[in-house]
């Protein structure tokens, strides 16, 4: 049985859009209640009936998650331009090598505006 697995965190940090033109709202430094989702894809093992354990995607996720907590996110080397398409791919980076079945990263800045990122095919 293939399924996707998802869990959601959340954090809150600030960040700066340099590369906007001078006036745009999103070049001064700001603040968002960030939510991001982690989605697995793949086969149920049949002898567990998980395709992870919740838990143990948290265990892999969280400390990258707390990382960016309560911080700067133009100050984390790889986020000097933290948009959300930026920052979606920056997670993924981090996480894709612990986690194979990884399928998507969704960051979402507030409840109307979201990217999702799939990997480089």
């Amino acid at each position: 049985m293939k399924v996707e697995l998802c869990r959601t965190f959340t954090f809150s940090a600030a960040h700066a859009l340099p590369r906007v033109a001078d006036g745009h709202p999103c070049r001064v430094t700001h603040g968002h209640n960030f939510t991001v989702e982690v989605a697995l894809r793949g086969e149920v093992d049949p002898a567990t009936g998980f395709l992870m354990d919740y838990g143990d995607l948290k265990r892999v996720a969280q400390p990258v998650i707390d990382r960016l907590d309560h911080g700067v996110l133009n100050e984390i080397p790889g986020l000097e331009n933290a948009t959300s398409e930026n920052l979606a791919r920056w997670i993924w980076d981090q996480l894709h090598t612990e986690l194979p079945d990884l399928h998507h990263i969704t960051v979402r800045e507030t409840a109307a505006s979201s990217c999702t990122y799939w990997g480089e095919a």
